[in-house]
């Protein structure tokens, strides 16, 4: 399942990405994760103990001995089935031949070094090249793809990719330079959210990357056990549900989430700089002005759209609409306008400056897009007027 994706801007992408290598200092922090996670892991196979002892000590449940489920006899078969397995995997060892390095095998062609070439020639990255970042999940595992199109040979394909800890709900491409190259005037980053409170911000120059260059928010699991979901001024509680960085002020990101709160984040330092609390459930999308540098937009699943001043938040506007709020769109050729896309497969198009007195004024525009939710959608960046939309319906017009 892919659940967000991204386009990196053309040519900024290293030409040749470096390779991260492990430091004392990660294999540590690796250990320390490990052993926290493997205490988690006994902890609650000692709750489900006591559970399962319960359902066993049931009197109703005595008759059937469940405990002795399993017959010794079944047990034996299984064991004697694996031997005779495994009898049969290696029957026909005899004959290999083994060599002490690869120089000395007759069957390899070339050297290491021959190797090594081709690798770095295949991580190339070319200016003409288009890079796409894709939020993926198989099997309940999750990643980051960073995937390659090449227009001479009409190809797609995976040039590296990174674990994630949670599902992805959002990711966001920026150039503000974090972590190990702080200080540079331009990188190449993606910041991710996902169903942990925090957004990791990756280098995608950076391959076999082992953790993020930076994470906003916080670690401390007693904090947010304390917090129980409800909104802290200083970093989320719940899912990072959106995402948007300020291009005209580089260093700020914006953040929405599944507890009601709006976060600015300064990537400089990375802290929380201001926290916003104007929706009344999940916030869905957040989105800046193009042009107008401290202008954001909000929806949220309170069936309200807000647009305000960041450095005025108490001056709010907001509109309603017919339905939990999928996506928000400023509309790049008309700084006035903008779009909401709600779970109910309708798009709206409204004018801010039709807002009075916090109030939002009606539509100037409705298309009823889809049958379901309008889960994503795009103007183009040079033709005024051509939206593209993506549904739960699955199609895409």
């Amino acid at each position: 399942m892919i659940s967000a994706l991204a386009w990196v801007r053309k040519g900024v992408a290293a030409e040749r990405p470096t390779r991260h290598e492990m430091t004392e200092e990660e294999y540590a922090r690796l250990q320390s994760e490990a052993a926290a996670e493997i205490d988690d892991a006994k902890r609650e196979l000692k709750e489900k103990s006591m559970v399962d002892s319960e359902i066993l000590n049931d009197p109703a449940l005595k008759d059937f001995d469940l405990e002795h489920y399993d017959s010794p006899d079944d047990e034996a078969d299984a064991e004697a089935a694996e031997a005779a397995d495994g009898a049969h995997i290696f029957s026909n060892i005899k004959g290999l031949s083994f060599y002490n390095d690869d120089e000395e095998d007759p069957h390899l062609v070339g050297n290491g070094q021959d190797a090594d070439e081709d690798e770095a020639e295949e991580e190339r990255v070319f200016a003409t090249d288009n890079m796409l970042v894709m939020a993926k999940t198989e099997d309940d595992i999750s990643n980051i793809e960073v995937c390659v199109f090449e227009s001479e040979s009409d190809s797609l394909f995976v040039h590296h990719d990174f674990m994630l800890p949670a599902f992805p709900l959002a990711v966001e491409w920026l150039d503000f330079g974090v972590g190990r190259k702080a200080g540079q005037a331009r990188g190449n980053y993606v910041a991710v959210g996902t169903f942990e409170p925090r957004i990791e911000i990756w280098d995608l120059d950076t391959l076999d990357a082992a953790y993020p260059d930076l994470v906003l928010g916080t670690a401390d699991k007693k904090a947010l056990r304390r917090a129980r979901g409800q909104p802290h001024a200083d970093f989320h509680t719940d899912a990072v549900m959106g995402l948007s960085w300020n291009g005209n002020a580089r260093n700020l990101l914006a953040s929405s989430s599944a507890d009601t709160t709006v976060k600015l984040w300064d990537l400089a330092h990375g802290t929380c700089v201001q926290s916003y609390a104007h929706h009344k459930d999940k916030v869905q999308a957040v989105q800046w002005h193009p042009s107008e540098a401290a202008v954001l937009l909000t929806g949220a699943y309170d069936k309200r759209v807000a647009a305000f001043d960041s450095r005025a938040p108490q001056a709010v506007s907001r509109w309603k609409v017919d339905a939990d709020v999928e996506s928000v769109l400023w509309d790049p050729h008309s700084a006035h306008h903008f779009y909401v896309a709600t779970e109910s497969g309708a798009v709206r198009c409204f004018d801010v400056r039709q807002a009075k007195d916090g109030k939002g004024g009606a539509p100037v525009f409705t298309l009823v897009a889809h049958d379901e939710a309008v889960s994503a959608m795009a103007l183009h960046p040079r033709v005024p007027g051509v939206l593209v939309t993506g549904s739960a319906d699955e199609t895409l017009k």
